[in-house]
């Protein structure tokens, strides 16, 4: 995903669907400086992790 996408999503109020490793995930915060993004696994946000921008997919 690019990061000018996940940057938007992230900032929606709207829920994307957004995959990671084919986990639908959550974008909590994009580091356009390290190319990764926050995320967690929806209804897990203990789970949170980093990961790069390219693992991200969205549907």
């Amino acid at each position: 995903m690019n990061k000018q996408r996940a940057k938007e999503i992230a900032a929606s109020p709207v829920m994307a669907n957004v995959t990671c490793d084919g986990t639908p995930v959550y974008i909590q915060h994009v580091d356009e400086q390290n190319e990764t993004a926050r995320i967690y696994p929806l209804g897990e946000p203990e789970k949170e992790q980093t990961v790069p921008l390219n693992r991200l997919i969205e549907h």
